[in-house]
């Protein structure tokens, strides 16, 4: 990333702070061998995965678990172009671990859409990225008048 290009790199202890924050975000996974993008709700764990809750017998389900995948939630300001974006790439699972599940029921996210049979998925913050872009610069960090 260029200094000068209107963006800011963000470490992880940053972008998993600004995580929590959102209670929204895009899961990217492979679809019939395509890229596919779907918005979740989520919550972030204590050690950074992330969290989804979602029907046991969805595509969604089908296609993350044992997968790899990526992760966004972003906050953007259009009218002071201003905002962040993080990424979290990392392995997908459903929690089959009972204790884990218990807890998850009692304080993990809730399904947007309920259904009779729902899991909990993990996503592994194995690379967790994050960049904030600096309002009012160009690509070339010139200051654009007010």
């Amino acid at each position: 990333m260029n200094h000068n290009d209107g963006f800011r790199e963000l470490d992880r202890r940053e972008c998993l702070r600004l995580l929590a924050k959102v209670p929204v975000g895009r899961i990217v996974h492979t679809r019939r061998a395509l890229p596919a993008v779907l918005p979740v709700n989520f919550r972030l764990a204590d050690d950074g995965a992330v969290l989804l809750c979602t029907a046991a017998d969805s595509e969604l389900v089908r296609a993350v678990d044992g997968a790899v995948v990526a992760f966004e939630a972003d906050e953007v300001d259009a009218a002071t172009q201003s905002g962040w974006s993080v990424v979290v790439t990392g392995s997908a699972a459903v929690v089959t671990d009972p204790a884990e599940t218990a807890r998850l029921e009692r304080g993990g996210p809730r399904s947007w859409v309920p259904s009779p049979d729902e899991v909990f998925v993990r996503i592994e913050p194995e690379l967790v990225t994050g960049r904030q872009l600096v309002g009012g610069r160009t690509l070339y960090g010139v200051h654009l008048p007010s």
